[in-house]
């Protein structure tokens, strides 16, 4: 599975706002992404509350898999977008 390793952007690391705005946006895409913290095991992208798991916070590597590319450059962007931004 392709997979791309980004830095968490938001001020609030992948806290409820951002896990719910990724998962969403999975949820939206039809097609399965996981998410996976620095030697952690992947977890499934379209939940926020697995999302919330990883407690990964602003500057930790995350690493986004999904076979479909465009859904993969989509989400690897909201995890490194400050998703808390106004």
């Amino acid at each position: 599975m392709p997979s791309k390793t980004v830095t968490v952007g938001s001020s609030v690391g992948l806290h409820a706002r951002p896990a719910a705005l990724i998962a969403e946006a999975v949820g939206k895409s039809g097609v399965p992404v996981t998410l996976a913290g620095p030697g952690g095991a992947p977890v499934d992208a379209g939940s926020p509350l697995m999302i919330m798991t990883l407690g990964a916070k602003q500057g930790t590597e995350v690493t986004v898999s999904s076979d479909d590319e465009t859904v993969l450059a989509q989400i690897a962007g909201m995890v490194a977008a400050d998703l808390d931004a106004d």
